[in-house]
């Protein structure tokens, strides 16, 4: 019964276009708008290091929704987005400087150019799949990583780049406060764009060929046009999130973009939920808080006998890391489908649940 959506009495769907709402009911259309409210409110009763988690978890949230529509929507793998995440960083930026475009036009170009990138990388997926395609993605990885290395023309080399702030109507959006509306704004445009997305012909398709692509090609459906096109979307969400990144903290450097960040990125889909747009949001909340959680849980641990010992203290730092493998290992036997099939399921519980579904 976990996966039946309850709805309020009198709710018919009388055609497909009503039966395919981005909000189910009124009360969550209602909610959405309430909490989008709230947002752009929080600025004026937040500090700065909620504001910092906010936008941190904005620009990883666009760039994680880009390859759960590639993993969890069409089936593919990659194990190169953090470096189409870099591209976008560093795209943006040397648009920026190099042609002195604006930076509000350089972050969508950054995310095309990167979107192309990633198309050329994704080529390989219209004749090989699973382990074979998770490879080429891993060499896309590297690849892109000696390129940020040798281009200096692009990056900056081992300098880096350094990255102007938004600026609109002569109006700098160089800080916290600033910025965070920018973030907001990014994130509810391109989470609803998506969401459309997934109830469009070409979302539906994507589905079919996750599901079955044999059926699916049967059907009518190109498998080697979908595939790409999945890379390319998946990239430019990529390539939006990293130019965000880049102008946020105003320098880009490529030591940041490295396997680690790709695995990042999968953590944060497997454990929000393959296939669910709400689900990459929540995976993403996950685990931008889980390092500060952790913090709070070491600072806590030195004020104890055990945390001064020498063993302690000098496996404290590498407690972070261990934290993402195990948190993985931990989701992937114990919930697979992540924290949407839970937050569903915990619904479904309450059947007088307001918001059902």
């Amino acid at each position: 019964m976990s996966s039946l959506a309850m709805r309020p009495c009198g709710d018919f769907r009388t055609s497909y276009k009503a039966d395919n709402t981005i909000f189910e009911t009124k009360t969550i259309r209602l909610v959405t708008c309430l909490v989008i409210a709230l947002a752009c409110a929080a600025p004026l009763v937040l500090d700065g290091y909620f504001l910092t988690l906010f936008i941190q978890i904005s620009y990883l949230g666009i760039a994680a929704l880009g390859l759960n529509i590639l993993v969890g929507f069409t089936g593919q793998i990659s194990l190169g987005h953090g470096a189409f995440f870099g591209f976008g960083a560093f795209a943006s930026a040397w648009l920026n400087t190099s042609f002195n475009i604006p930076v509000v036009f350089c972050i969508p170009l950054a995310g095309f150019l990167t979107m192309g990138v990633g198309m050329m990388f994704g080529m390989p997926a219209a004749r090989i799949k699973g382990l074979y395609l998770a490879i080429a993605t891993l060499a896309a990885q590297f690849i892109i990583q000696d390129f940020f290395g040798r281009a200096e023309w692009f990056t900056g080399g081992a300098s880096g780049a350094m990255a102007a702030p938004v600026s609109l109507f002569g109006f700098d959006f160089d800080t916290d406060m600033s910025f965070y509306f920018i973030a907001l704004f990014a994130l509810v445009f391109m989470y609803i764009w998506g969401c459309n997305l997934m109830r469009s012909r070409d979302g539906r398709a994507f589905v079919a060929v996750r599901d079955h692509y044999l059926s699916a090609e049967i059907m009518g459906v190109k498998l080697n046009k979908y595939r790409l096109l999945s890379f390319g979307i998946s990239s430019f969400y990529a390539g939006i999130g990293g130019a965000l990144y880049g102008h946020y903290l105003g320098y880009v450097s490529s030591e940041g973009f490295t396997i680690l960040m790709s695995i990042q990125f999968l953590a944060m889909v497997i454990i929000g939920g393959l296939g669910s747009i709400k689900g990459t949001l929540m995976g993403v909340v996950f685990m931008v808080l889980l390092p500060e959680v952790l913090e709070g849980m070491v600072g806590l641990m030195k004020y104890t006998d055990y945390g001064n010992l020498p063993m302690v203290t000098d496996g404290l730092a590498y407690i972070k890391e261990m934290a993402i493998g195990l948190v993985i290992i931990l989701f992937l036997i114990f919930e697979p489908e992540g924290l949407a099939h839970r937050w569903g399921q915990i619904k479904n519980y309450w059947k007088c649940y307001p918001f059902a579904y």
